[in-house]
């Protein structure tokens, strides 16, 4: 049975590409969701008319992936598409405010992205597509979110390595960069009203940035960064000194 496995599906960005799945990725026939909270994974199988399995764990806590390795070593799933969609980001000065909130984005943005991927790889075949949800705070270190600038920094190398890595398997990787969308990450990282930018910056679309996604998934497009502003600040990045864009994206 061919799986798509999402983790953060329940909320945000998960939920759209929960919701865009059935139309962009008709063969796929279960979707396993993971998230902490129950009860919104169970709301959010509930948007779609396909069979959902729910893992409710925090993929910031070891045990979660002895547990995964458990379910797959039980089920036996085809993964026919990962999506590492949860994440995290807080505002905020390194050496400032809680720890806490540090050690939160390198354990969610790193090592559970991390984990996840090496559970799931052994679990897929030639066909088999990777989504990893990065930023374009990745292009460049953001001031007052440099965990969080680094911690994407990652996850776009990770992706391109793995995706060069598995080619030979026919397995393809991508990066999906967007810009700031208007969902709970914002509000629960502490950003949204405390930061100019941010107020500034045109917003994504998460509805389009699933969509757009899923669709350079299929075309085996490594990175893939919506709207025309953001491909332009990404090339600015790429040429820039990192000096002057770090002036110009602090957060």
């Amino acid at each position: 049975m061919k799986v798509a496995l999402i983790t953060g599906a329940s909320a945000g960005l998960g939920k759209e590409f929960l919701k865009a799945l059935p139309e962009a990725c008709p063969d796929i026939e279960e979707y396993w969701l993971v998230s902490r909270n129950r009860e919104k994974l169970l709301a959010a199988a509930r948007l779609v008319q396909k069979q959902c399995r729910i893992f409710p764990l925090d993929l910031t806590k070891d045990e979660s992936y002895g547990k995964l390795s458990r379910y797959f070593a039980e089920f036996q799933p085809e993964i026919a598409l990962l999506i590492n969609n949860s994440g995290c980001g807080f505002l905020g000065n390194v050496g400032e405010g809680e720890l806490e909130k540090q050690i939160q984005m390198v354990d969610l943005n790193l090592k559970g992205l991390t984990a996840v991927t090496h559970l799931a790889i052994p679990y897929m075949g030639e066909g088999s597509r990777i989504i990893n949800i990065s930023s374009i705070a990745s292009f460049c270190p953001n001031a007052r979110m440099t965990v969080y600038s680094a911690s994407k920094s990652y996850v776009t190398a990770f992706t391109l390595g793995i995706g060069e890595e598995l080619k030979a398997r026919g397995i393809t990787a991508t990066a999906v960069c967007p810009g700031p969308m208007d969902t709970d990450f914002i509000v629960a990282g502490g950003i949204k009203g405390h930061s100019k930018t941010f107020e500034l910056l045109p917003y994504c679309d998460p509805v389009k940035v699933a969509k757009g996604a899923l669709a350079a998934a299929k075309r085996g497009q490594s990175v893939y960064t919506p709207t025309l502003f953001y491909k332009f600040y990404r090339l600015a990045a790429k040429l820039a000194p990192a000096k002057l864009m770090m002036k110009a994206s602090k957060t």
